[in-house]
């Protein structure tokens, strides 16, 4: 139903409008891809034919895979137009791979940290994976993670607090198991960003663990039809579960002390406060014991 909504919208877009009610979508045909665009967006669509070679190229060289046909970039002008397409506010773009489409939010490009080179590069990398490796046999959360490691770290949905979240559940355990991101991300806003934020973070593990060769390696595995768990096991030496576990005790490590203060700031005014309740009602009872030995003695 959402794959209908989507390119229905498109069609409509496509339909010359009224005279003097609301715009066409153009469309612009380069010669490794396809741009529809709203008005006023044709000096962007422009941009776009220009820059989509560089990036297909570095995005073939960096995985050693090609991406042998010709994609369409849909350029959505305004904000609310495209949140109706994709249904979540957090969502600057997305990839839809089974109809070699990337559809672009413009109003949010050029806002830090997102750049239309930077973005465009990021749902490209989506529909390269999906070119070379079935559907079912690329867990959600191993393409998103990729996809940000190979786009300078940069995802399809807005983060405003870094890893912010990531260290939270480093502190509290409460990580959301890889096993559950296999195959669809939550909605929950909170969730959601969790969710890309480990994805990322796995992923640059195993790089700065075992090179990126190991990486491609994995990639590679998968393309061959292996699962995740055995590609893991067979690139890494590695169960994925182990690997799991060994990510999470990195991250604990990596959690920089004032954050932890920051983060725990409550409790630990709690405790301290509770500690000096006792040492000052200890030193009542010694002051009061010491005035009941001096009566004594007097």
């Amino acid at each position: 139903m959402k794959k209908i909504l989507i390119f229905s919208f498109i069609i409509i877009l496509l339909i010359p409008a009224k005279q003097g009610r609301g715009e066409k979508a153009e469309m612009i045909l380069g010669d490794d891809v396809v741009v529809l665009f709203e008005q006023p967006l044709r000096t962007v669509a422009d941009e776009v034919i220009r820059i989509y070679p560089a990036i297909k190229s570095e995005i073939e060289e960096q995985f050693r895979w090609k991406l042998d046909y010709k994609p369409t970039v849909f350029l959505v002008k305004e904000r609310e137009k495209f949140q109706k397409m994709v249904g979540h506010s957090l969502f600057v773009a997305f990839a839809n791979p089974e109809r070699k489409l990337i559809v672009i939010d413009y109003s949010r490009m050029n806002v830090q940290p997102f750049t239309l080179a930077t973005t465009l590069k990021h749902e490209l990398c989506h529909l390269l994976f999906h070119h070379h490796i079935r559907d079912n046999n690329l867990p959600r959360w191993f393409d998103e993670g990729v996809a940000q490691w190979a786009s300078d770290g940069i995802g399809e949905i807005i983060m405003a607090n870094g890893k912010r979240l990531l260290n939270r559940a480093s502190i509290s355990g409460r990580y959301i198991p890889l096993g559950r991101l296999k195959h669809h991300f939550p909605r929950d806003d909170i969730a959601l960003k969790l969710a890309y934020e480990e994805s990322k973070s796995f992923v640059e593990y195993i790089t700065g663990t075992y090179g990126n060769d190991s990486l491609l390696d994995i990639m590679n595995k998968l393309k061959e039809g292996k699962p995740i768990d055995d590609a893991v096991l067979w690139s890494l030496s590695i169960s994925l579960e182990e690997l799991e576990d060994n990510w999470h005790e990195h991250l604990r490590k990596q959690v920089p002390w004032l954050t932890y203060l920051s983060m725990n700031l409550y409790q630990i005014l709690f405790f301290l406060g509770a500690v000096i309740t006792i040492i000052g009602f200890i030193r009542y009872l010694i002051k009061k014991r010491r005035q009941e030995d001096w009566e004594d003695f007097e």
